[in-house]
């Protein structure tokens, strides 16, 4: 019995030596006490101390450009009245007893200490009334200034009694995905919001032949118009637009870069107007079953489709056929990247364009123009200012040429014919051909007037 006993206390012995050595030699000394407790337990993931005075910690710190930012950031409200037609009340008391106000929110950005401010389109359209919130509470009426529906860029003034804090516009094509940015707003009337997040993609096309900024800093309805800066605090964008099925956030949002952003307001502090310098080409959307037939949804660059009589590119023999590669310094590799550079230019301006061409690459100097066609809204046709040429063809001083006809009005002769009156009113150009058929009723009748090659008129009633 005692020697059973002696073995017992030496195997005691034994494995307490065995249990030490291996704590002593082999164990790692960090480890995690758990309790039960009701609060969520923590676990560091490194034992290495952060450094607040470390380069990785100052490089995502938002502060500064926050402060900057915040203050020149203002909260936007439209004030629109709506007429309710027809109905008893609009019999008994006219059109005045059915009119109902409503209140449109949004942001947007201080861009001059004298109180001109960058907002969105969407904004500030149909309003009767604007008001202007700063950070500060204080409240000004505002006026409209200039409006460009195709970028959703609008410019607003109030009259501030002080200089104002404002943000300069930074350069945008210099901005890389990945970077840092803040988006600063009024969500849900929730004033001087700021979230983060990073440039997501450059050049994203929403379908209607914009160039967005795309990040996935949280941007809300209210958002719109305000600013997308980055860790300088440079104005790199105006917030513009969510994709959701729900209205919400739901993960990416987009902005218009601020070189076109800056482009717009200038040209309407300058001209009044937008100028807009076009290049001249046509590419097919990649998603076509032509593009995918003929392999042009895996080229590189843009594919010329068609190039615009009296453009740029046809009087820089720019061919269908050459995929364009670069412009100026930006490399292209979508239609996107193409338009975004060139919405940033004017008429007028130069740009090297390079090309390839086969198996050669050309660097081709283009200068833009003034758009010359344009599709009317609509009816869908696609027309065209007259050239010298033409108005010696058509013995006419105006109208627009007619160079594209849907399939709806394919059996009416219209193509190669010139419009000269919708609904006896003179068309000119090609933008007042845009604002008269914007005006006509799909339900309506509509009667055009055309000449033909011979100088014969004709009138053709849609209905």
């Amino acid at each position: 019995m005692k020697k059973l006993a002696s073995l017992f206390i030496v195997a005691l012995l034994a494995g307490g030596i065995t249990l030490g050595a291996y704590k002593l030699f082999f164990e790692d000394g960090h480890y995690e006490v758990v309790r039960d407790s009701s609060e969520m337990p923590v676990f560091t993931t490194s034992n290495r101390t952060v450094s607040y005075d470390s380069p990785a910690y100052n490089e995502i710190n938002f502060t500064t450009a926050a402060e900057n930012t915040v203050n020149a950031v203002v909260h936007v409200k439209n004030l629109t009245t709506n007429s309710n037609s027809g109905g008893i009340f609009e019999f008994f008391y006219g059109s005045q007893g059915s009119q109902r106000p409503q209140v449109g929110t949004g942001s947007g950005v201080i861009i001059s200490a004298d109180g001109y401010i960058v907002t969105n389109n969407h904004v500030i359209s149909k309003a009767n009334e604007l008001r202007v919130t700063l950070n500060n509470n204080k409240t000004y009426e505002a006026e409209i200034i200039g409006t460009d529906p195709n970028t959703d860029i609008a410019l607003i003034k109030i009259e501030p009694e002080n200089k104002l804090p404002y943000l300069a516009f930074g350069d945008s094509d210099n901005t890389k995905i990945g970077e840092w940015v803040l988006a600063v707003g009024n969500p849900f009337n929730l004033t001087s919001t700021v979230t983060a997040g990073i440039v997501s993609a450059k050049a994203r096309d929403l379908g209607r032949n914009q160039s967005f900024i795309q990040t996935d800093a949280a941007v809300n309805p209210g958002n719109s118009g305000g600013a997308l800066v980055n860790t300088n605090g440079d104005l790199i964008g105006i917030n513009t637009a969510i994709t959701s099925q729900t209205g919400s956030y739901v993960g990416y949002s987009f902005a218009v870069p601020s070189n076109i952003a800056k482009k717009v307001v200038e040209d309407i502090m300058e001209y009044g107007n937008v100028q807009k310098g076009i290049l001249g080409i046509q590419s097919p959307r990649l998603s076509t079953p032509y593009a995918v037939q003929n392999g042009i949804n895996e080229i590189d660059g843009v594919y010329i489709d068609d190039v615009e009589e009296d453009s740029g590119a046809y009087e820089a023999d720019l061919r269908p056929g050459d995929i364009i590669k670069m412009v100026d310094e930006i490399k292209v590799r979508k239609f996107a990247d193409l338009t975004g550079y060139v919405s940033t230019k004017r008429p007028g301006d130069e740009l090297n364009v390079t090309i390839e061409r086969g198996e050669e690459e050309l660097i081709v100097p283009v200068t833009l123009k003034e758009r010359q066609t344009i599709v009317v809204p609509i009816m869908g046709l696609t027309v065209k200012n007259l050239s010298e040429n033409d108005k010696e063809i058509f013995k006419t001083d105006v109208g627009v040429k007619i160079t594209g006809v849907p399939e709806t009005y394919r059996g009416y002769g219209l193509d190669g014919k010139v419009i000269i009156k919708v609904d006896d009113e003179n068309v000119d150009d090609i933008y007042e051909a845009k604002a008269l058929f914007g005006g006509i009723s799909r339900y309506g009748k509509t009667v055009i007037t055309l000449v033909d090659t011979n100088g014969e008129r004709e009138r053709i009633v849609f209905q």
